[in-house]
């Protein structure tokens, strides 16, 4: 399965969630009525990591700001917040993905749909949130 490709539908929906403040339902179908993606698992897993974030946003928010000490979520680009998002649902909730690659494709997808900074700024934060993670007794799965 091509996850990269879905983490990147999922940061499009995500990233449409947060400007359009509609209900995600409705642009989770319309983003698939306008995309034309035959692979059934990249949506599934696409849908699954946009379900999950949208489920835990309030969690996910909250561990971003810990560790994100001069910069509010708010103030984040919603490129970059977004990815964080990602990573961080991904490092807290799915055990089947091992951490480093959660960093990784956080880091290049932001040098993808990013600026020339956020490649570092999303590797910085997501390993502090994968350091707060292993410290409170989760652990790597590689």
């Amino acid at each position: 399965m091509q996850r990269r490709k879905a983490r990147e539908y999922a940061l499009k929906i995500l990233y449409m969630i947060d400007i359009r403040k509609e209900p995600p339902q409705k642009i989770i179908e319309e983003f698939w009525k306008n995309v034309d993606e035959k692979n059934e698992e990249v949506k599934k897993f696409a849908n699954e990591i946009v379900n999950g974030v949208i489920e835990k946003l309030n969690e996910i928010d909250k561990i971003i700001s810990n560790v994100s000490l001069n910069w509010e979520i708010e103030r984040m680009s919603y490129i970059d917040r977004n990815i964080l998002r990602i990573g961080t649902y991904e490092i807290y909730y799915r055990n089947d993905i091992p951490k480093v690659v959660s960093i990784n494709e956080g880091i290049e997808i932001s040098k993808k749909y990013g600026d020339e900074d956020s490649p570092k700024f999303v590797n910085g934060i997501l390993h502090k949130i994968k350091e707060n993670f292993e410290n409170k007794g989760g652990k790597d799965e590689v």
